[in-house]
């Protein structure tokens, strides 16, 4: 084996190990009803029937697909912040992130109104 298959063997191997978080799921294709049907279906690591990997697969908890307008300026600074690719994942953060923060005002406000009033 040349030197460089052994380095794309090592390559992948990080690859085949890779989990792929939540955040990164804006970027990948989305798969035909082909790839549904001729893919190796594994849970955990265990190889299941095409069946069982089939229900897993709709049941898993995915982001949904929505046509939003944004202001021209507003979408050019995520695209810019985000290199370019990944901005709808920066954009997806950004509204998790207020949706948090958003949350623990409404939570302190109401436990500082709970304090005063004792």
């Amino acid at each position: 084996m040349s030197a460089n298959n052994q380095n794309l063997g090592s390559d992948l191997a990080k690859v085949d190990a890779h989990e792929i978080s939540s955040d990164e799921y804006d970027e990948l294709p989305d798969l035909s009803e082909l790839d549904i049907e001729h893919g190796e279906w594994k849970i955990a690591g265990k190889e299941v029937s095409s069946l069982e990997g089939k229900a897993a697969f709709h049941s898993e908890r995915k982001k949904q697909k929505i046509n939003i307008t944004l202001d021209p300026d507003v979408l050019g600074w995520y695209r810019a912040q985000a290199g370019g690719k990944g901005y709808q994942t920066l954009i997806n953060a950004t509204l998790r992130e207020a949706m948090t923060i958003h949350t623990i005002e409404e939570t302190m406000r109401r436990v500082l109104r709970e304090e005063l009033k004792r």
